[in-house]
């Protein structure tokens, strides 16, 4: 039940061992089923996304500004002028039918356009004329990104292994069982029109499971982690949907969701919004209940005379402060993600109060408070759970009183305690301390109360 893989601890004895894997195992084998009932078949169906726009990179080789025209007369009759910028841009076609040719873009203009230099990699898109197939022209779409971030995960990667070592390994491991589970089969499954609720809890234990052992090694530790956390998620999703009910939240409250039922019109976004909430709890969750299992098991290390309750209310106290510090990473997390918006809602000029209330603004407030209160559940729960593993266990490894005492001191410990209690003797060449000494009222051999026991330099 160790926390720590260079440092193991004893194995939880046969009969928790079996209680524990009597209660993980049906529940893995429940996740399993439900996910292959649920794993879209054929995958998503495809939606009328427009049209497959060709996409090359390609390399600037130059750059031309000049002043904008102007642009046709407000309606009070003063003439504007283009803000800009301008000009054309050379490239030249990395990829192909027309690899190694130059083409002339336009300058990339309007809200968010890429700014291009000399040497810029770019990405091209071929716009042909439907009269005439034959007309085409370029356009700058957007940068390369690939090379910076490949970089940046090789450089994420190896700070977490060369700090991690072989748990850092595992994390990483972890990390892309997380996303090929999310890729595989909870967003087909959404697409597929199944209930996004139900396809978010089932993807979510799946996770759960997967991560957590693979991370953390099949320990007692670690079941008790993952019986917290599915626990807590259930609790999750049962307060989303009551808080949703409540609010009478549709799901429709943010621009991509509008911009998804456009697209597909079946995906019910009020179940989304549930699945949004369910796996963004998951990996705090995690955090949280792996925590207090681990805190329980080295308190019960420390001191193993600590009973269940004092093991419950210790690791509790540990789990108030992690709680503390974690409700505001949860509420800055979904402010930092929807920064642009609420910037956007600052602007507007209707009462704080409709502001707070609006669809947008509720469905963030939901989300932070469910997952709080999900939070807050975990900690008792985990806690408890690992508390009645950790004594069952030590209960059953830990010798009674008399067995020790009737036991023989086969090792010799009795004679090196004896030799340790005893003075000692005076070697041929040591000067004798007895008259520089002052007297000692200690009677039992060890160095009075009050002397120092620092080193001299």
């Amino acid at each position: 039940m160790g926390s720590d893989h260079a440092r193991p601890t004893p194995s939880a004895p046969p009969r928790v061992r079996r209680i524990l894997v009597m209660t993980v195992v049906p529940l893995f084998v429940a996740t399993v089923v439900a996910a292959a009932l649920l794993w879209p078949r054929g995958g998503a169906p495809q939606t009328d996304g427009g049209a497959d726009v060709p996409r090359y990179a390609g390399t600037v080789t130059r750059v031309v500004t000049e002043p904008c025209p102007p642009l046709p007369s407000s309606p009070e009759g003063t003439p504007r002028v283009g803000t800009g910028p301008c000009g054309t841009v050379d490239v030249r076609v990395d990829e192909g039918p027309a690899a190694g040719q130059q083409v002339r873009t336009p300058v990339p203009d309007g809200p968010g356009a890429p700014r291009v230099d000399v040497g810029d990699e770019i990405i091209l898109v071929e716009l042909t004329d439907p009269t005439d197939p034959t007309l085409s022209n370029w356009n700058i779409a957007e940068h390369q990104r690939g090379t910076p971030l490949v970089w940046l995960a090789v450089v994420f990667a190896a700070a977490i292994v060369a700090f991690g070592r072989w748990r850092g390994l595992a994390a990483l491991a972890g990390l892309a069982a997380s996303f090929a589970i999310l890729l595989t089969f909870v967003l087909p499954g959404i697409g597929a029109g199944r209930s996004p609720l139900l396809v978010a809890v089932v993807g979510a234990a799946l996770i759960m499971f997967v991560v957590l052992y693979l991370t953390h090694g099949v320990t007692a530790q670690t079941s008790v982690a993952v019986l917290g956390t599915l626990g807590s998620l259930v609790l999750t999703g049962a307060l989303a949907t009551v808080a949703t009910a409540a609010t009478h939240l549709t799901g429709f409250g943010s621009e991509d969701a509008t911009t998804l039922s456009m697209f597909q019109g079946d995906v019910d976004l009020h179940g989304l919004l549930l699945a949004g909430i369910i796996i963004g709890s998951l990996g705090v969750l995690d955090d949280v209940t792996v925590t207090q299992a681990a805190t329980v098991t080295e308190l019960s290390n420390a001191n193993p005379g600590l009973t269940r309750l004092q093991l419950y209310r210790a690791a509790t106290r540990v789990g108030r402060a992690h709680i503390a510090s974690t409700v505001n990473t949860i509420v800055l997390a979904y402010a930092g993600a929807s920064l642009p918006l609420l910037l956007l809602l600052t602007a507007d000029a209707r009462p704080i109060g409709q502001l707070l209330t609006s669809e947008f603004l509720a469905q963030e407030i939901v989300r932070s408070a469910v997952a709080t209160l999900g939070l807050i559940a975990a900690v008792p729960l985990t806690t408890g759970l690992a508390a009645i593993v950790t004594a069952a266990g030590r209960a059953e490894t830990t010798p009674s009183v008399d067995a020790t005492r009737s036991r023989p001191q086969a090792d010799g410990r009795a004679e090196a305690l004896a030799a340790l209690n005893a003075p000692r003797s005076r070697r041929p060449d040591e000067p004798d301390q007895t008259r520089t000494r002052p007297p000692s009222t200690a009677t039992d051999g060890w160095p009075e109360s009050n002397r120092s026991t620092d080193t001299a330099w």
